[in-house]
């Protein structure tokens, strides 16, 4: 069976899936899935160099925010 995000076992009752993929270089990109939605990939173009971070609510599960965070130029 296929479970939220691509996860091997499904979350117990009140629990949010999320996986988070960091990359590989400039080949492949990171992505943020959440509950069965992916947040931030290089398909929905709002991933950058450095950290990328989305801002979601713990008890709705809505996300509130994404960002990156260039580490490298300072």
């Amino acid at each position: 069976p296929r479970h939220k995000c691509g996860n091997q076992k499904s979350c117990p009752q009140n629990y949010f899936a999320f996986k988070i993929i960091s990359g590989a270089a400039n080949v492949v990109g990171p992505s943020i899935c959440f509950d069965g939605l992916v947040l931030m990939s290089s398909v929905k173009n709002n991933i950058g160099r450095g950290l990328n971070i989305a801002l979601v609510n713990g008890t709705t599960g809505q996300l509130l925010n994404t960002n990156t965070f260039d580490m490298y130029s300072g």
